[in-house]
């Protein structure tokens, strides 16, 4: 039962999603805590996830790292040196977000923050191309759910440093320390080398080879039946849990969790919760096929909002913060394994990083926009329970268009001919 995560795609995987993870912790929950403890307002402290749009426009730039060759990297493979060099990139990035202090300049941590957003997306890129083609297609719901372990251990291993050496040291220290998780990655690009299912293209030579590199994955996706309403999908269903998740932690501060208690819960019992529910994810993937399996996490992540609803009606109560949190996890490890398994399974070899990119940053554009343009002045003008019900309201349309599709055949039709992935749901 355990032989699958122990092959070596699968541990790769895990270590790659670690590196993936963590600067998305450092411009998400870890900068709305600084900002808020140093009393930035919260339209403001919201307004920096617009920052994570960079995620969502990373498809614009996926061809570049597909088809660019890195002079006196490139002997050691395009997705290895590209590896390398987007881990120094984020590095870099992490290092002069926490070196900057918020009340001196907000401007110039906002600049800090898109620039870490840059490069984590490109990071991004080549960890979900590398990933996918390191993966044989029987490895896609393990080595999704490992990828989606490893994320969790880096995101929440870095926001637990940064919490614990910042109340000590100071944040510059902190974010030091957690710009060491590049490493993981960039060890993994060297453990195992080129992948073997990479199909490296030919080099863009000039202006409509360059066109092409970007239209050619892009079109290729869309010629599928049903492909529109496939990439309507991905930009609804993760609507409400984005912008639950991405103002949790105003709710915390407000609620006067201390520091603590946030790493204590949010943190680390979040941690063991997700892990759980990866778990959980893969056993229903393998047990019910994609398609079952993915109805029930999109419900799950829906009626989890129902959470935090619930805890800002209460208030602080430490037992009430452990269900919510530990709901929420679950709900989204097993969301995790299953709609990126689908994402995956989704893409052309021949253009992986692009047409990936172009789905994982569809999935939360519309969450990540809508949190930075509208959530703290929602929060502050209907209060936290009437919002936290809106954000469950919102993740029903997504819900309802996949069973549709799922129903009428278009699932099946819309993956790539390439993916090998199977359904067995009746």
């Amino acid at each position: 039962m355990l032989a699958p995560y122990l092959e070596r795609e699968a541990l790769a995987a895990l270590f790659l999603g670690m590196s993936s993870g963590f600067p998305y912790a450092m411009i998400g929950a870890t900068l709305t805590t600084r900002l808020a403890q140093d009393g930035i307002s919260k339209k403001s402290v919201t307004a920096f996830s617009l920052a994570f749009l960079v995620y969502s426009f990373k498809f614009l730039w996926a061809p570049i790292v597909d088809r660019a060759r890195l002079p006196g990297l490139n002997r050691y493979g395009q997705r290895v040196s590209w590896l390398w060099l987007s881990s120094l990139l984020v590095a870099a990035s992490v290092i002069w977000l926490g070196s900057l202090d918020p009340k001196a300049g907000l401007m110039n941590v906002a600049f800090a923050a898109i620039a870490l957003g840059f490069a984590g997306a490109t990071f991004d890129i080549v960890i979900d191309a590398y990933r996918i083609e390191t993966l044989q297609p029987r490895q896609l719901g393990v080595g999704s759910g490992m990828s989606q372990y490893g994320w969790r251990i880096g995101s929440v291993c870095a926001a637990a440093l940064a919490l614990v050496v910042a109340s000590r040291a100071g944040w510059g220290l902190a974010y030091g320390l957690c710009a060491l998780f590049v490493l993981p990655a960039a060890l993994t690009g060297w453990w195992l080398g080129e992948p073997a299912r990479h199909h490296e293209p030919a080099p863009v030579r000039n202006f409509k080879q360059a066109v092409g590199a970007v239209v050619g994955p892009l079109s290729e996706f869309f010629r599928r039946r049903g492909a529109f309403l496939v990439l309507a999908f991905v930009l609804l269903h993760k609507i409400g849990d984005t912008l639950a998740n991405l103002t949790v932690r105003l709710l915390l501060d407000d609620l006067h969790f201390t520091n603590d208690e946030i790493a204590t819960y949010d943190v680390g019992f979040g941690f063991i919760a997700y892990l759980v529910g990866i778990f959980i994810g893969g056993i229903l993937y393998e047990r019910l096929g994609l398609k079952r399996s993915v109805t029930i996490s999109l419900f799950l992540m829906a009626v989890s909002n129902l959470s935090f609803a619930l805890l800002a009606a209460i208030g602080h109560s430490s037992s009430l913060l452990a269900f919510t949190i530990g709901f929420e996890n679950v709900s989204s490890g097993i969301g995790g394994v299953t709609i990126v398994a689908y994402l995956s399974a989704l893409c052309n070899l021949s253009f992986t990083a692009t047409q990936f990119a172009l789905l994982s940053a569809a999935a939360s554009i519309v969450g990540k926009f809508l949190t930075g343009t509208t959530a703290g002045r929602l929060i502050e003008a209907m209060g936290y329970v009437n919002f936290y019900l809106l954000t469950t309201l919102v993740a029903l349309p997504g819900l309802a268009l996949y069973v549709w599709m799922s129903r009428t055949g278009l699932i099946d039709e819309s993956l790539s001919h390439d993916s090998e992935a199977t359904d067995r749901s009746p």
